[in-house]
């Protein structure tokens, strides 16, 4: 990864290389002030070396909070992309169980993925016949008319569960709500 301040890290490694030679030129080669002068120019010296010293610090601080921050969300993209792709295969295993066309082996297997994805952070999104529609996690495919009054705005069937990763949410249950 390229450094974005190693041009700043280069410049005030420059400026702040200051050796006891060079106080004690700049002290000699001003021997007509008056000490308290010398020991102010000095001290004004040391503040100075002392800000820049600041300055570098929050900024290597800000960089390894940055660079902590993006190796995070690319372990955890490439955590989302793959289990993103497994959700069909899910999607085809719920289904199968809904018809009853699963044998002893396939519904072992099935289990196994679910505990699979299951502990690397995926959670279904508890989506229910007759709940209120929230468009924060449902993605509403049609509008039916309701039986009933009660069922107007609510969701009448489900498509598709919704998945979420940590805190986001990597796929929106698809829903049909009632009109």
């Amino acid at each position: 990864m390229k450094n974005p301040f190693k041009k700043i890290f280069d410049m005030t490694e420059k400026e702040t290389n200051v050796t006891e030679n060079e106080v004690e030129e700049t002290v000699e080669n001003t021997p007509e002030q008056p000490e308290n002068e010398r020991v102010a120019a000095l001290e004004k010296q040391l503040e100075e070396s002392r800000n820049k010293y600041l300055y570098l610090f929050s900024d290597f601080e800000n960089f390894k909070r940055h660079s902590a921050r993006e190796r995070i969300d690319l372990i955890q993209t490439a955590g989302r992309d793959i289990l993103t792709s497994l959700l069909p295969i899910l999607d085809d295993f719920d289904r199968a169980v809904k018809n009853g066309a699963m044998s002893e082996g396939t519904t072992l297997i099935h289990h196994k993925l679910q505990n699979t994805v299951k502990s690397k952070g995926l959670v279904a999104i508890e989506t229910k016949v007759g709940d209120d529609f929230n468009a924060d996690v449902h993605e509403a495919v049609a509008e039916i008319p309701a039986a009933t009054d009660e069922l107007k705005g609510k969701i009448v069937d489900i498509l598709e569960p919704g998945y979420s990763l940590g805190e986001r949410i990597i796929r929106f249950a698809k829903v049909v709500v009632g009109k």
